[in-house]
C-alpha cells in the first residue's frame, strides 16, 4: 500500500526489462510537472543510448564554442559583432555555475580552461573533485553530443525569441490616420 493506493512489487525478475514509475505529489500541478521533468529525463536518456557520439564534458564544449564563436566576432563589422560576443560570453557562463556550484573560485578555474583548449589541449575540462583543469578523456567525462547540441538550439531559439520581442515593444507606434 502506498496512501491508499495499492500497487504491486515485482521482485526477483530474470530479465528486468521493464519498470513502472510512480509519481506522487500534493496538487495535480505538482505531478504534471514532475511528469513533464520525468518524460524530459527519459528523452535524454534514450537519445544518449540510441546516438553513441559522446563529447568531452566538464565545460569543455562550452568553452570550445565560445572561442568559436569569440573569434567569428573579432571579424565581423558593426553592431553584429556585439550580439556574437555576447553569445560567447553566454556560452562561458556554463563553466562559471559548474565551479560555482561545486564552491570553487569559478573566475580563475575557467579562465585556466579557456587557457589550457586555446593552447592546444583539446580534451581539457573542469575536474571538479580537485579544482583543477584536467583531461576529460582520462576522467572518462563525456556529454552526449546530440543532447548538448538540442540544448544549445533550444537556448539559442528562446534568446532569439526574446530579442524579437523586445525589438517589437521598442518599436514606435505606427501614425493612425483619423
Amino acid at each position: 500500500m502506498i496512501g491508499e493506493d495499492k500497487v504491486i512489487k515485482f521482485e526477483g525478475c530474470q530479465k528486468n526489462e521493464a519498470c513502472t514509475i510512480i509519481l506522487r505529489g500534493s496538487g495535480a500541478h505538482i505531478l504534471d510537472e514532475a511528469e513533464r521533468s520525468l518524460h524530459d529525463a527519459i528523452c535524454v536518456l534514450i537519445s544518449a543510448v540510441k546516438n553513441h557520439r559522446v563529447i568531452f564534458g566538464g565545460g569543455n564544449a562550452e568553452i570550445r564554442m565560445s572561442l568559436a564563436v569569440q573569434e567569428l566576432a573579432n571579424t565581423t563589422e558593426g553592431k553584429e559583432a556585439l550580439a556574437i560576443e555576447a553569445f560567447a560570453r553566454a556560452l562561458r557562463q556554463l563553466p562559471h555555475i559548474i565551479a560555482d556550484n561545486a564552491g570553487y573560485d569559478s573566475a580563475e578555474i575557467v579562465q585556466n580552461l579557456r587557457s589550457a583548449i586555446a593552447n592546444g589541449e583539446i580534451e581539457s575540462g573542469l575536474n571538479m573533485y580537485t579544482g583543477a583543469v584536467d583531461n576529460m578523456r582520462e576522467l572518462g567525462v563525456t556529454e552526449c553530443l546530440r543532447v548538448k547540441e538540442q540544448a544549445v538550439i533550444s537556448a539559442t531559439e528562446a534568446a532569439e525569441m526574446i530579442l524579437r520581442v523586445d525589438n517589437i515593444v521598442k518599436c514606435a507606434p505606427r501614425q493612425r490616420e483619423g
